[in-house]
């Protein structure tokens, strides 16, 4: 039996005019541990899916160690917040089992929009569910800020291509947001030594940005 596949243009100009979008999006993916078809659901987060944060931060925290690299702190306060305020998108698979996370955080009254925190449950990795969280966030920042400069810190070349792959661009760390409630939270981080060090200008992660009125400029 075939699926038909609705495929989304991320740089047409109804996407990148920020309007509205579905709170929902099924994804079918073609799994490469079990040969069978998955089903992935990928809904904008709300106040029914609190129940979830716990186990978020836990993978979170143990995929970070077992990467040996650095992450910012996220308490789970802070995710379950976000999910209220409909700033973040969680994904499950058919069978209802958490299978995926990420959130926004908007700075500077609006001016900055992070993309942080994409996390896949272990049991639904190298499925491609990754890069269609990352797409669903973008679309989520874009829809409720639509004026905003996007970034992204990470130290993973996986993200880096999915956000080139969306429009953005490796840029200097201060063409990110001067807030410093943002820069607060790297002290968790194990690199922050680095960080400071640096004075700010640079760390182990590689700053991508975003840049709404140049990327319009195709609209």
């Amino acid at each position: 039996m075939k699926t038909q596949k609705r495929t989304i243009d991320f740089l047409s100009k109804d996407f990148l005019s920020g309007k509205p979008i579905q709170k929902e999006t099924t994804i079918l993916l073609n799994s490469q541990t079990n040969e069978e078809l998955l089903d992935f659901t990928i809904d904008v987060a709300n106040s029914e899916h609190v129940f979830w944060v716990k186990e978020i931060c836990e993978v979170t925290l143990s995929s970070a160690l077992a990467r040996g690299t650095g992450i910012s702190g996220r308490s789970a306060a802070s995710l379950e917040e976000k999910m209220k305020k409909g700033e973040a998108v969680i994904a499950f698979a058919s069978n209802g089992k958490w299978a995926g996370f990420s959130f926004i955080s908007s700075w500077e009254n609006g001016r900055y929009v992070s993309n942080s925190g994409l996390i896949v449950a272990p049991e639904f990795r190298h499925t491609g569910l990754a890069k269609n969280i990352k797409r669903k966030i973008f679309e989520l920042s874009r829809q409720k800020y639509p004026e905003a400069s996007i970034f992204s810190l990470t130290t993973g070349s996986a993200v880096m291509k999915m956000n080139h792959e969306l429009g953005f661009e490796p840029v200097t760390y201060a063409d990110l947001t001067a807030d410093e409630l943002f820069w607060e939270g790297c002290k968790s981080c194990v690199n922050c030594p680095i960080l400071m060090n640096k004075e700010r200008k640079n760390c182990l992660c590689t700053a991508m940005l975003f840049n709404p009125k140049q990327n319009n400029r195709n609209v």
